[in-house]
């Protein structure tokens, strides 16, 4: 059977990695000041975090269901069945949205929800295509991914707390209050929901707290498998990520560790300076 490959710019791939991989990319929509721009189509990060600096509105959205059917629509002429990849269903309803289309498609769509989010769900996309090259059907890899949601792990840093308040997840009172016992909150996503891990004084004990969790996690949860581990930044210096990356590799000599910005969706959320740590199975 031949198989597609659709997912979002949620997973951080970009449209040039996407096409290296043979995955086909849905540029996620969000508001500028008004404005619709789709990642890794029609705005830069620079311009970003400019508008995020100046003070400019901005959220997120999701896909048409126009822009999602019509790439199913045009891949199912010459595929089987396609395997589709959505934000986890506990953070966004992109995922949900996905799956009462497909619902229309007779079993050859497939959406998968291993409640993976960023370079988790990029692992997730990897481990499918490794899966479909070893004979599995579109529905076996589904199930398989599923049954594996748990073979993962993320932790993140956040400098501002200023997105969250606009966003009603923090009260104004308690981003100020933060501000001025200078609070970072460690948050965790275990399972596919974002949760409050830790909260610590200044930023560099955020990033100890976060390289100490993942270690628990290795000599724990991920002792027996085979994971690759990652870092991300939020922000448009990839110097940022370089730096974290170093801190990283150093806590854990010997292991590979891959850097990504986060997507800019994700960045709705967390603003600027952000960093985040993280690891997922891997074939």
């Amino acid at each position: 059977m031949r198989t597609a490959i659709v997912t979002d710019t949620n997973c951080g791939i970009t449209p040039a990695q996407a096409e290296e991989l043979g995955v086909h990319l849905i540029p996620m929509p969000f508001f500028i000041g008004g404005e619709t721009y789709y990642e890794g189509k029609d705005i830069t990060f620079d311009l970003f975090f400019e508008n995020m600096r100046a003070g400019v509105e901005v959220s997120t959205s999701q896909p048409s269901p126009e822009a999602v059917t019509g790439l199913w629509e045009e891949l199912l002429k010459d595929h089987d069945a396609i395997l589709h990849f959505a934000m986890s269903s506990g953070l966004s309803g992109t995922c949900q949205t996905a799956t009462a289309l497909a619902q229309e498609y007779g079993g050859r769509v497939q959406v998968v929800d291993d409640h993976r989010i960023s370079v988790t769900l990029m692992q997730s996309i990897r481990n499918a295509k490794v899966l479909l090259d070893r004979g599995k059907s579109a529905q076996e890899v589904k199930a398989i991914l599923e049954e594996e949601r748990y073979e993962a792990s993320i932790y993140i840093a956040l400098s501002t707390l200023d997105n969250l308040k606009k966003s009603g997840r923090i009260t104004a009172a308690g981003a100020a209050m933060a501000a001025v016992l200078n609070l970072k909150p460690v948050l965790q996503i275990q399972g596919g929901k974002l949760d409050a891990y830790k909260k610590v004084r200044g930023f560099n004990q955020a990033k100890k707290t976060m390289i100490e969790a993942l270690s628990k996690d290795l000599d724990s949860r991920f002792k027996e498998t085979n994971v690759q581990l990652f870092v991300a930044y939020s922000g448009a210096d990839p110097e940022v990520g370089e730096k974290w990356k170093a801190e990283v590799e150093k806590a854990f000599p010997g292991r590979s560790v891959e850097c990504y910005p986060l997507p800019l969706s994700i960045c709705c959320h967390t603003g600027e300076g952000g960093v985040g740590i993280g690891c997922a199975k891997k074939y």
